[in-house]
């Protein structure tokens, strides 16, 4: 008896289709990213939380095991291309935005779709984005007006940009991308 792949290749087309149309949003935030860390360090939480767009759309649109991963990866692909030297920047966020997205999902055991799921995952990235970024980039010595605005807005970053990720993912499906 045949076995139905894991991910068919509708799905991986899906799947590429996204993670290029968001590698090519995650390689502009890659070229923005030093003008944004030395005109606005505080900001870069927000500039970085746009890279929760590949997984976020890839499970809304097809919600099933492995398509945020899969898109993550795709996505920083494409990205890598605006900038070479960060390619392994643009894979190791991939990789681990993707995996939260999906051990979100796998908590749930990829039944529960609802929005409030893909907050959390938002909402875990973002912390985890802003205690380690605040202490890679030395965000310490800014001053604490600074310092809160990074924290706040690398929190909330995330989340804002799982908003519109959900939002594309929606319109989407509406328009028949993903027919089961």
């Amino acid at each position: 008896m045949a076995r139905t792949p894991v991910l068919s290749t509708r799905v991986l087309l899906v799947c590429a289709a996204i993670g290029v149309a968001t590698g090519i949003i995650g390689g502009i935030a890659g070229l923005l990213t030093p003008v944004v860390l030395i005109a606005a360090p505080w900001a870069y939480g927000l500039l970085l939380g746009s890279h929760v767009l590949p997984g976020i759309i890839a499970q809304e649109v097809l919600r099933r095991p492995l398509v945020a991963v899969v898109t993550h990866f795709i996505a920083a692909l494409v990205a890598s291309a605006f900038n070479p030297a960060w390619s392994l920047r643009f894979i190791g966020t991939a990789l681990l935005f993707g995996a939260i997205q999906e051990g979100v999902a796998a908590l749930t055991r990829y039944r529960a779709w609802g929005p409030w799921r893909f907050f959390i995952s938002a909402a875990v990235i973002g912390v985890i984005v802003a205690v380690v970024v605040f202490f890679a980039a030395h965000l310490g010595s800014l001053p604490p007006w600074a310092q809160i605005a990074y924290l706040a807005l690398s929190v909330l970053g995330p989340i804002g940009w799982t908003a519109v990720g959900l939002g594309v993912g929606t319109a989407l499906s509406r328009a028949g991308v993903a027919r089961r």
